[in-house]
């Protein structure tokens, strides 16, 4: 084999070595540019010293001038509260004195109670006072007039007034001992309440309205036959005389007159009223049956408003006007007298006569 011709040679990059570098230049600085700064400097830091310095002066200076101005203050307060305290020692002082003033007297005034108290009590004991005597006459003189008014008319609502009246008059006297009579006036009351009656003013009034209504009566209805005879001798001898006899006659006249009719029925009705306002049972029933007599005589009786009216003095007839008195009436005037007439005796009792002293 032949050997290749002319071979090429790769030639290696060569590195490039670096240019050597100049060496640093040295500045040289002055020593007495060195000594100014070192001297600024110290003159800085002297100048700063001394700024605090003066700083914390004026600031110790301020402090102090504070804490003097609160000594001061504090001082004054002190002062004031000092004086403040002597006051309210004296005054204090003053209210001691005052109590003790007053101690005493309310000690004076307590005792000068006690001996009021002490001579009331004697006085009591003793007799009564003249304002009680006079509230005493007024009561008993107030339960007599109650007892009275329903022994004479039987009025319990007019006793029950008086009783009340009493009652509270005898509250007004001091002595305890007339306690018990009020207590009887009040059982008395109670009996009262409870007593059945007819009810005055609605009886009254009842009366009233009949009386009232008695011109609208119709009255009877006369027999054809007979008045036709009777008129031919009526107009004839009516106006010369009329002459009736006994009943027959009452009763003929009755008929034949309506407005007399009615005027008697009308003072049968006022004699009820009067024997109502007297409690009189009697009388009251007696007037109440001649008016229903007479309205069944004298008017119509078939008419609604006759029927309306003996309808009403039926009702009226059955009303119970004096019921009977309580048995307790009368028990409060009685022990009233005799509490009276007790103290009566313990006022006129002569004092005890002291035992004589022994002789010697």
């Amino acid at each position: 084999m032949s050997e290749p011709e002319n071979p090429v040679t790769i030639a290696e990059p060569v590195a490039a070595t670096p240019a050597p570098m100049a060496p640093p230049r040295r500045r040289h600085v002055a020593p007495w540019l060195v000594a100014i700064a070192l001297l600024g400097a110290v003159g800085y830091l002297s100048w700063r010293m001394w700024a605090l310095e003066a700083e914390q002066q004026r600031l110790a200076q301020t402090d102090m001038q504070q804490v003097d101005a609160q000594i001061a203050a504090l001082a004054r307060g002190t002062e004031q509260a000092r004086r403040d305290t002597d006051s309210l020692r004296a005054r204090l002082d003053d209210a001691a004195k005052v109590n003790q003033s007053l101690r005493e007297q309310l000690l004076g005034l307590g005792e000068r109670a006690r001996l009021v108290e002490d001579a009331i009590a004697n006085l009591a004991d003793k007799r009564l006072t003249g304002h009680d005597a006079m509230l005493l006459d007024e009561s008993e003189m107030l339960l007599a007039l109650g007892g009275e008014r329903f022994a004479l008319f039987h009025d319990p609502a007019a006793a029950i007034a008086a009783y009340r009246l009493a009652d509270s008059t005898l509250a007004a006297i001091e002595d305890p001992a007339f306690s018990t009579v009020r207590q009887s006036i009040s059982a008395e009351i109670d009996g009262l309440s409870n007593l059945g009656g007819a009810d005055v003013a609605s009886a009254s009034a009842a009366l009233a309205a009949l009386r009232a209504g008695a011109a609208q009566l119709p009255p009877a209805r006369r027999d054809v036959g007979d008045a036709g005879e009777e008129s031919r001798w009526w107009h004839v001898f009516g106006n010369l005389v009329r002459v009736r006899t006994g009943a027959d006659a009452a009763a003929a006249a009755q008929r034949h007159d309506a407005a007399l009719a009615r005027q008697l029925f009308v003072l049968d009705l006022r004699d009820a009223e009067a024997a109502l306002l007297a409690r009189d049972t009697a009388q009251y029933r007696a007037a109440i049956t001649q008016a229903q007599a007479e309205l069944k005589l004298d008017f119509d009786a078939a008419a609604d408003a006759v029927k309306s009216a003996q309808e009403a003095l039926e009702r009226l007839g059955k009303a119970e006007l004096a019921p009977p008195a309580p048995p307790q009436l009368g028990t409060a005037l009685r022990e009233l007298r005799n509490l009276r007439a007790t103290h009566a005796l313990r006022q006129a009792r002569p004092p005890a006569i002291s035992a004589p002293e022994d002789r010697q």
